[in-house]
Order: structure tokens, then sequence, then C-alpha cells
């Protein structure tokens, strides 16, 4: 069995801040650290923690998926409370946490019920990917966009569907036929099987890319920089634009940073209860980036109709289909902008 490795980061207290005797181990999934996404925003919601409070952090870095129960196992010894992160990791949080009731498990984009010292958070991601798929097709030149993905699991399913129906509501309120080419690397944690499928869709037609697949899909981004002038990566879950200023459209935001933040905080203040939380556009847990090198690109009459949309999402006018069965039956209601 492959050791586990123990980050400890030596953490410099604010002059006045109290250091709380509390010990968070982060397990991250096999992207680990430095994937500009998913791993990365989930470190930053327990650095916010160190900051705000004063806590001791650790990471256990998971290099493949046998490492998620003795990695967990290992945290749960030395820590007051676990971060686990990716749905990849749930069975092995099922299987670890009930072997130590007095460790808070605080578990990132899957729902774990029944477990009473295991808190679930849970995201919309839908809706991002909606918004993006919107911007996808306003934008597209050649009439087809891309979206790579990194494994078939429910939160990248979500994004996906979320993107074409994204797709789908452009073409039918502008009389637009924008075609939607995707597929599966098959993990999150290799940038050249990324590039290599995000090239196979732009010589498809594709001039418009969503990465949906955690480190592998900084291989889009890279393999956009040799694009011409009107070809884009769009980013996920954290703001990714500035990794290729001008190449990157926009980002769908998913706030992993506070799911953890609050997992936290709940341990911390006596409210951890052990139940699953939804992070959404209503509660600014999903949205997209500033689009802060591109967004003079993007006609004003779009951000008018995004804010629209966006309005009825968080009213309930607006259901953003997650799986295959709901997309097929989803309807574009008559909008008027």
């Amino acid at each position: 069995m492959k050791k586990y490795v123990v980050f400890l980061m030596v953490l410099m207290l604010a002059l006045g801040t109290v250091a709380l005797s509390i010990t968070v181990t982060f397990v991250t999934d096999t992207g680990g650290l430095g994937d500009k996404s998913f791993n990365d925003s989930a470190w930053a919601g327990v650095e916010m923690a160190v900051k705000q409070y004063g806590i001791t952090a650790n990471i256990i870095q998971s290099y493949e998926q046998s490492d998620y129960v003795p990695n967990l196992s290992a945290a749960a010894q030395i820590s007051d409370a676990v971060v686990a992160v990716g749905f990849l990791i749930k069975e092995a949080v099922e299987r670890v946490a009930p072997q130590y009731p007095n460790t808070k498990f605080i578990f990132i984009d899957s729902s774990i019920k029944n477990i009473p010292n295991v808190e679930s958070y849970i995201f919309d991601q839908q809706q991002g990917g909606f918004l993006v798929g919107y911007i996808a097709a306003a934008m597209s030149k050649t009439g087809k966009v891309g979206a790579v993905c990194g494994m078939p699991i429910p939160p990248v399913k979500s994004y996906l569907f979320g993107y074409k129906a994204g797709v789908e509501t452009y073409n039918t309120l502008h009389g637009k036929n924008v075609q939607v080419l995707s597929g599966y690397v098959g993990s999150f944690d290799d940038p050249s099987a990324g590039k290599a499928m995000t090239e196979g869709q732009i010589s498809a037609g594709a001039d418009i890319v969503f990465q949906l697949a955690g480190l592998s899909g900084l291989g889009v981004i890279d393999a956009m920089r040799a694009q011409p002038k009107g070809y884009f990566a769009i980013g996920a879950d954290q703001d990714q634009d500035y990794l290729a200023p001008g190449y990157v459209l926009v980002s769908a935001i998913k706030r992993v940073d506070i799911g953890v933040f609050d997992g936290i905080k709940s341990v911390i203040d006596g409210t951890f209860k052990g139940k699953t939380f939804t992070l959404s556009l209503s509660n600014n847990g999903i949205g997209i980036s500033p689009m802060t090198y591109t967004k003079q690109l993007v006609p004003k009459s779009i951000f008018h109709q995004l804010d629209v949309l966006k309005k009825m999402i968080k009213e309930g006018k607006l259901i953003i289909p997650q799986t295959k069965d709901e997309f097929d039956d989803f309807q574009v209601p008559q909008i008027d902008f």
C-alpha cells in the first residue's frame, strides 16, 4: 500500500488573531493541488478558515483512487475535521467516517446521508454550465462548440447537460443551430489527453471548448493558445480567465471554497448538522467570471439576456437539466427580452 504524504502548513497568524485548537486535514482527489480548478478551490476554502480562525491545516494528496481509504483514515486520526473532495471519494468517506465518530467529515460534490458525522455540500453546477453555454452559442462563428470532460460522474454530467441546455436555449430564442461536440478523456489528471481531445474537437469544427476535466482541462486552455483569434476555451469551477488572457472566454464558477469554509465554520461554531447543503445561483454558490479580458467582445444584448435568464433561474421559472433524461425533456420557455 502506498504511503500517504502529509504536508503540514505553517500558519502565520495576523497580530491579534487567536489560534483555535482545531486541526483540519484536506484529502485531495487524484487531480490534486495545482489543477487551478476544483482542488485548488477547495484548498482556498481551507486557507480562508486559517485566516479567519487560526486553525491548523494539513493536506494529504491522493494519487490514485486506492489512496482514498488509507488517506481518509490517516486524516481522521490526526484531525478534528476532515475535508474530502470529489464524487469519486464518496464510497471511501462512507466507509471510513463511521469508524471515527468523533471526527467531523466535510464532503464536497455529492450527498452522503444517514452518517451523522458527515456534512455534505453539493452544487447546482448545471446553472453555471447553462450560462456559459448560452454565451458560447452566442459567440461561436463556426456553429459548433465543444466540451472536454474528465469522467462521466454526476457533477460533470450536470455541468455538461446544463451547457447543452444553454446552447439549445440560445438556438431556440435566436433561430440558430449551434451544435455541441463532447467527449470524456477518462481522468482528471492528464492535461495532454485534454489537449488532444480539444484539438480533435477543433478539427471537427468547434471554435469554443468548455473544459470539465480538472487538471486534464488545463490541456484545453493550452490547446486554445495556438488557435487563431476568435477561438476560446471556457474555464470551470474557479475563474480561469487569467490562465490565458484573451483565450478563455468565460469561466463557470462553482464556489467549492465557500462550501469548504462553511463546513469548517460549522465545526468551529458548533452548528455542524451532518446534513446536505446546496449552493446555487440563488445563494451565490454558482456564477460566471467577470470576463476581465473578453467582456468587451460580447454584445451588451447578450449580458442583458443573461440577466433575464439568471433572474428566471433564481425564481424557479427556468429549471436547468442536469441529467440526460431531464435534458431530453427540457423545453425552452417563451422569453421576452
